[in-house]
């Protein structure tokens, strides 16, 4: 069935993970990352077979929920993948109305509208793999409400982290099978009516991937996404799918307003960012004259730059902590670029290239 309707447009109402300790998961983000607690769900608003809160920090809302019953899906999610981002919510004026269109140009059902107390109607459609994407009713005038059946926690507890650190999330990073990505990106952009905003083939040494980036036509809503190139050597995505046991969210990019101030306190809260060859930074004046923090800065905290035409992007990324090592986090802030630092990913094996050759030289 198809439809000639115009996709309704959609911004992004929150990101729930699935998680095996609710209490355990929530600590990590509040007391390393700075998030609070801004409300919770379970059998007490009538979901006896889950247990969830929301988190929340500047613009950014992260559900946590945690299966209370083997039928939940949650249990089924931990137990295939392990915690992990099970549900990019998407916000939009009529839930119902996009829920009809977005099926019949194809989606695949997974729950049908349903009216909340609060007058408010959800449903769900399923995305990639294991990820669904809820429709959540919200007026975008408005300042968004908590999702559904979660009641606000009063003086709701906050973390020792940095609050307001982290201001939205910018994308979310998305692994897929080798020959999934133009299926995928035909799925956004005919079902939901998302463009795409980047296309790029990337080799690194060996290892090669293809990625192409979704995005919402309010541009709140921001998917990379990745398949690795069969022709190359197997790499990171091989090994993600591999632990993940099949396609899923590799990462969750946070935006910043100033990146070296949000880096130095959420090191002091506890957070392990991975380093960057020292050589990078030897390097980097011959590709680019950073616009707004000194490179001194940005070797002292493992920061990487790149840009493109629209200007420059400071990022860096998490250790994981992960069981299997397969997500993570991205501190960004965009002083005008547009794109997602593919330049660093070249200048980073370049950097390792150098180090080892230093390192042969200096043998004995």
């Amino acid at each position: 069935m198809t439809s000639s309707s115009t996709p309704p447009g959609f911004g992004l109402s929150h990101v729930e993970f699935h998680v095996e300790d609710l209490a355990e998961s929530a600590g990590h983000l509040m007391n390393r990352y700075g998030f609070r607690t801004a409300g919770r769900a379970g059998p007490a608003a009538g979901m006896p077979a889950s247990g969830s809160l929301a988190l929340r920090q500047s613009h950014t809302t992260l559900v946590l929920t945690q299966a209370l019953a083997d039928d939940h899906p949650a249990d089924a999610y931990v137990r295939r993948h392990g915690a992990g981002v099970a549900d990019i919510a998407l916000s939009t004026p009529d839930a119902a109305a996009a829920f009809t269109e977005a099926v019949a140009r194809g989606a695949r059902p997974l729950a049908a509208p349903r009216r909340h107390d609060d007058g408010r109607t959800t449903a769900t459609i399923a995305g990639v793999a294991d990820i669904a994407h809820t429709l959540v009713d919200h007026d975008a005038a408005r300042p968004a409400p908590l999702p559904p059946d979660f009641t606000a926690v009063p003086r709701a507890p906050r973390g020792s982290g940095g609050e307001g650190a982290l201001q939205t999330v910018d994308h979310c990073a998305i692994c897929l099978e080798a020959g999934q990505l133009a299926p995928t990106v035909d799925f956004y952009t005919r079902v939901l009516g998302f463009e795409v905003i980047f296309t790029e083939h990337i080799a690194i040494g060996a290892q090669a991937m293809d990625s192409q980036v979704v995005q919402s036509p309010s541009g709140t809503v921001t998917l990379t996404l990745i398949e690795p190139d069969v022709t190359a050597e197997p790499g990171q995505i091989d090994r993600f799918l591999k632990e993940h046991d099949g396609p899923g969210v590799q990462h969750v990019a946070f935006r910043s307003a100033d990146i070296v101030r949000t880096v130095t306190t959420l090191r002091g809260h506890g957070v392990d960012f991975l380093p960057v060859p020292r050589a990078y930074y030897d390097m980097l004046e011959a590709r680019l004259v950073p616009a707004r923090h000194t490179t001194t800065e940005l070797r002292a905290l493992d920061i990487l730059v790149d840009e493109d035409h629209d200007g420059q992007l400071f990022q860096l990324f998490t250790r994981s902590t992960h069981t299997r090592r397969t997500l993570f986090f991205e501190v960004i802030e965009r002083v005008g670029a547009r794109t997602f630092g593919d330049g660093n990913i070249k200048a980073l094996y370049e950097a390792v290239e150098s180090e080892r050759a230093t390192a042969r030289g200096h043998r004995p």
